[in-house]
């Protein structure tokens, strides 16, 4: 029993110390401007590197390099940054007026802080629709999941990309006469 107590005490502990490290980064999400792509680009691709080309395909990586790199398709992007002190460490970005997520990425020592729930807020609040989807890599559908997303599919593979199509349906609340509706 008094292991079991030791435990306890020793989560809470845990929580409360990772409670306050979040709250001492003193996070600001912006829209990126033209400026900070480069910047954000860079860390997009770091953080692939890091995660996701291991498990893809030298045509994959590939793939998605030139993506990340082709104007026409950036073009079509809204991205965000998360900053801590005037830093980049994530980047979330939309298309189709803000109903699919197209990159998501958070550098590695800021991961589990907070940091993409925050950028997610960001952009689901400004979705029109009442529901998202991405494409989602394989490292990334655990981090949808706790997001609220749900699968569609099983994992596909297109030219060496990895991918499963997730949603999340986004309950907006209206009030009419005193009364609230879905």
């Amino acid at each position: 029993m008094v292991n079991k107590e030791k435990k306890n005490i020793n989560k809470k502990i845990y929580i409360v110390d990772k409670i306050n490290k979040i709250m001492s980064l003193n996070i600001v999400i912006k829209e990126i401007n033209r400026e900070e792509m480069d910047n954000a680009l860079s860390l997009v691709w770091k953080v692939f590197r890091e995660y996701e080309a291991p498990n893809y395909t030298k045509e994959g990586v590939e793939k998605f390099y030139w993506s990340i790199h082709d104007e026409k398709y950036l073009s079509l992007l809204t991205m965000y940054g998360a900053f801590v002190q005037e830093e980049l460490v994530g980047v979330m970005a939309t298309r189709s007026e803000g109903t699919h997520i197209a990159l998501f990425f958070v550098e590695r020592k800021y991961q589990r802080q907070g940091i993409g729930k925050q950028l997610f807020q960001i952009v689901k609040a400004k979705c029109h629709s009442n529901k998202m989807t991405v494409y989602s890599s394989p490292y990334a559908v655990e981090i949808y999941h706790k997001l609220g997303f749900q699968d569609i599919n099983i994992e596909q593979v297109d030219k060496g990309l990895r991918w499963n199509l997730i949603f999340k349906i986004l309950l907006r609340y209206y009030k009419i006469n005193r009364t609230f509706q879905i």
